[in-house]
């Protein structure tokens, strides 16, 4: 009975035995690793808008214009101040201040804002001067301005085409720096008839110019008059068409 009882304890102790030893192996396991929070990345950062300005030419006269040409990326708005306002994301607007200016544009986007500039130089037009009056002499103004008038054959008087000549003549001589001109009236005549009838008929003539003008306002004392009948033809040849140049009042300048 007592041994039964000695082997009884025995296996006791060794049960406690093995199940502190299980326990103090147990306590030893490492425990299974933590598995990491995934967090989500951060948003795309918005990219800033861009913006180039240019102005061509960048210097012009008044009234002339220049070119803004602008490009710009990331904007979802565009201005040009000087007048031009809203425009697209990229082009070009002709401009043509009155003076010098800078224009300046502005692009705006979720990104922000970004500026760019371009000036335009106005320069003043040279001064145009008035150009100054050829001075010509009263010889070749005389010339080109005081027309001798023609008659009929065997006539004195003054004709319509003749009276229009006159008045040109007239108001030629009447200009202020000409005013004091004077001038001899030759009367002339064709080759038909007598010397002593065209010495009078050529006075007739010279004298109806002289009359004539001196009613236009010419001052008759500016006026001399001499006849050369026959004796000076502008023409030599014996037909009507070179008759008719000799039947003339013949104006020449006094020195």
């Amino acid at each position: 009975m007592k041994r039964s009882y000695g082997m009884l304890c025995l296996f006791t102790l060794c049960l406690m035995a093995v199940v502190f030893v299980g326990s103090s192996c147990a306590k030893k396991v490492a425990p299974p690793p933590a598995v990491p929070k995934t967090e989500a990345p951060p948003p795309a950062p918005v990219p800033a808008p861009t913006i180039t300005l240019s102005a061509s030419p960048a210097a012009i006269e008044r009234g002339q214009n220049s070119t803004l040409t602008w490009s710009t990326s990331n904007a979802t708005n565009v201005t040009i101040s000087g007048g031009v306002g809203t425009v697209e994301a990229s082009g070009s607007r002709n401009v043509s201040p009155s003076e010098s200016s800078t224009y300046t544009a502005r692009a705006s986007g979720p990104g922000g804002t970004a500026t760019a500039e371009a000036r335009v130089t106005v320069i003043a037009p040279p001064a145009v001067e008035a150009p100054r009056a050829v001075r010509i002499s009263d010889a070749e103004f005389f010339a080109g301005n005081v027309i001798d008038i023609f008659f009929d054959y065997d006539k004195h008087d003054i004709r319509e085409d003749a009276a229009n000549t006159l008045k040109m003549d007239a108001r030629a001589l009447s200009e202020p720096e000409r005013a004091r001109l004077r001038f001899t009236i030759e009367g002339h005549c064709d080759e038909r008839g007598s010397e002593k009838y065209n010495l009078a008929l050529g006075d007739r003539r010279a004298n109806s110019a002289k009359e004539y003008l001196v009613t236009l306002g010419i001052n008759a004392d500016r006026i001399d008059t001499i006849s050369y009948g026959k004796e000076r033809p502008f023409c030599s040849e014996s037909n009507e068409e070179c008759w008719q140049q000799n039947r003339r009042a013949h104006f020449v300048l006094k020195q």
